[in-house]
């Protein structure tokens, strides 16, 4: 099975659907309110509120929305089948995770760039506001802790890495200043500055280790975790032009143009697709994920298709810099779209490997030779093994978590273009670099929306902490989420509550859609409200599903076991409260709809 057809096929449909179905999706459902000004202008403070050039804005974007989901999720998928996972990623993209992007972004710059609480608040009521804020800050917190680990891991004794990205800090800073302030609106000059800074840093990091200055950049985890921990806090606090948004806009040139080099790949060497279409772990016991195909694949593939952690983006930073309504389309929908690209190619160069060899990496090595028998039962008798092992430089055998693998196999797919044989060494390491650029991004975004939604929270209880601008608020919420999140990665109890941010993003995913859908209600387009319900009753069914068969087939047993009792009772009454938090939005959202959709009125609001 040929993987040419499916890129290009899901490249045609996405294309067909953003000039299509994001057309009637703007012109009735997330309609354009043709402010004379966004908030981006009539806010400005030069630190939160900034209007940023569009392609700027996109990169940053895009930078923050897509961390390891669209890389890791697909990978680990790839045990129930090739065709799962790639439809689901086809048609939720569209129908689902775009939508959610484009409505939640909508909304906010018509509420003044606030965040998905203040829009609850506003849209349905103050008890709903106060629950989306709950959710949304535990769900932040786990989730930076998660992806902060990631990148620890990655970076952790690797002097190349750490040179590389490390690098794109100063380079940023230069181009935000080029940019906004020596030569404003020369974004062209930036961006040829910055890229032939980064291609040279990218070049150069793989000197490093060989190199006197080695030790500058080699860190084990904890230090690494201190180092991230202070630059999560400092791209919170700094103005968003300086170092925030040039960086997610150096950060996706990158990611954009190693993912285009990746489809090309693809199209000239035209991998064979050696997962089969679908596999007998559908039906459950998969080595990787327990559970069955349904529900557990559409939590496994999130930001591929649909995450919650997008609305925090389109209500957090984003609409505080859009220039334009008009570019909303472009920046939501064209982001979701281009990630969801990313998540088949991912998809694609783990499926591209032979199954039992993407087996062993992905499954504990003491666990592999139990599994053997039922994997050769199933024909995967195959292995090359040895072989990529000795190519790529590295025992890759036992390496779970799905980055090694999808290293290897867009290594696999580099080197198999003419000329790149020998380069699959360099292809590897590269590729695990890669991915922790990727996520380093959604952390510094991550970061400085938890500190809006905090803000907003203590905004509350005193008033100067709601104005995003106010120093003194944005050090202390900062802080704190940076403390929250780096916290958990320092002592390593990380690991205590990461198995439920999969249930935990995909409801908050469901919340932000009854919202979305409130918003488009309650301004007379009840016969429209369908584009977020569907999507909305559809995530939200598969979600508390998973919920409910985590509490009783892991959390439940872990809380009873002394030796599990605490990451059992933590991930139970987490996963509870996002549970009732999402009720008692539905359950205040409903009336509501109900109410509004009868009058009719085209502005309620």
């Amino acid at each position: 099975m040929n993987a040419m057809p499916f890129v290009i096929g899901a490249v045609v449909v996405f294309a067909l659907a953003y000039r299509f179905y994001f057309s009637f999706v703007a012109a009735k459902v997330a309609v354009r309110k043709d402010l004379g000004e966004t908030p981006a202008y009539r806010l400005f403070d030069g630190q939160n509120y900034y209007p940023m050039n569009k392609w700027v804005l996109f990169g940053h974007h895009f930078a923050a929305i897509a961390g390891a989901g669209p890389l890791v999720g697909p990978v680990l998928a790839a045990q129930f089948g090739f065709f799962p996972g790639f439809f689901w990623m086809l048609v939720g993209a569209v129908m689902a995770g775009a939508v959610h992007d484009f409505v939640i972004l909508t909304a906010s710059v018509q509420h003044d760039g606030n965040s998905l609480a203040s829009i609850a608040r506003a849209e349905i009521g103050k008890l709903s506001g106060g629950a989306t804020s709950v959710a949304i800050i535990i769900i932040i917190v786990v989730a930076l802790a998660g992806l902060g680990l990631v990148v620890v891991n990655a970076l952790s004794e690797s002097s190349w890495g750490t040179f590389t990205i490390a690098s794109t800090i100063p380079i940023s800073l230069a181009m935000g200043v080029w940019m906004f302030k020596v030569r404003k609106g020369k974004i062209t000059e930036a961006t040829v500055f910055g890229v032939i800074l980064l291609v040279a840093a990218v070049i150069f990091g793989k000197e490093i280790p060989n190199s006197a200055i080695a030790g500058w950049f080699s860190f084990d985890h904890k230090t690494l975790t201190i180092l991230l921990a202070l630059y999560g806090f400092f791209a919170s606090v700094l103005p968003v032009w300086l170092l925030l948004s040039p960086r997610g806009y150096l950060s996706s040139i990158m990611k954009v143009s190693v993912i285009a080099l990746l489809a090309v790949g693809v199209i000239i060497v035209a991998p064979e697709i050696r997962m089969p279409g679908f596999t007998s772990f559908g039906k459950g016991g998969g080595p990787i994920i327990p559970g069955k195909l349904f529900p557990y694949l559409f939590i496994t593939i999130a930001c591929g298709a649909i995450s919650g952690f997008h609305s925090l983006v389109s209500s957090g930073t984003t609409p505080k810099m859009i220039m334009h309504e008009k570019e909303m389309k472009f920046i939501a929908v064209g982001s979701m779209l281009t990630e969801a690209v990313v998540s088949i190619l991912a998809l694609v160069a783990a499926c591209s490997l032979l199954p039992l060899d993407y087996f062993q990496i992905n499954v504990p090595v003491e666990k592999m030779q139990a599994l053997l028998p039922k994997l050769h039962a199933m024909g995967y008798t195959d292995s090359n093994l040895a072989q990529l092992s000795a190519e790529v430089g590295e025992k890759i055998a036992g390496r779970t978590g799905g980055a090694v693998s999808l290293g290897v196999g867009m290594a696999y797919i580099f080197s198999s273009v003419p000329g790149m044989k020998s380069l699959m060494s360099y292809w590897y390491h590269f590729a695990i670099m890669f991915e922790a650029l990727f996520i380093l991004t959604t952390i510094d975004a991550g970061t400085r929306i938890g500190r809006f939604v905090l803000q907003d929270s203590l905004g509350k209880l005193y008033k100067p902490f709601g104005k995003t601008s106010w120093l003194p608020g944005s050090l202390v919420t900062s802080g704190l989420i940076v403390f929250g999140w780096a916290y958990f990665i320092y002592t390593g109890t990380v690991s205590t509550i990461w198995p439920m941010f999969g249930t935990a993003n995909q409801l908050l995913a469901c919340i932000a859609l009854v919202i979305g859908t409130s918003f488009i209600i309650n301004r007379g387009r009840v016969k429209y409200a369908w584009v977020t319900i569907i999507p909305m009753i559809f995530i939200g069914v598969t979600t508390v599903t998973a919920s409910i068969l985590n509490i009783k087939n892991i959390y439940l047993p872990q809380a009873v076991a002394p030796e599990t009792r605490v990451p059992g009772l933590i991930n139970l009454c987490l996963t509870i409260i996002i549970i009732v938090c999402l009720a008692m939005i539905l359950s205040a959202a409903i009336p509501g709809w109900i109410k509004n959709g009868r009058k009719g009125n085209s502005d309620i609001v």
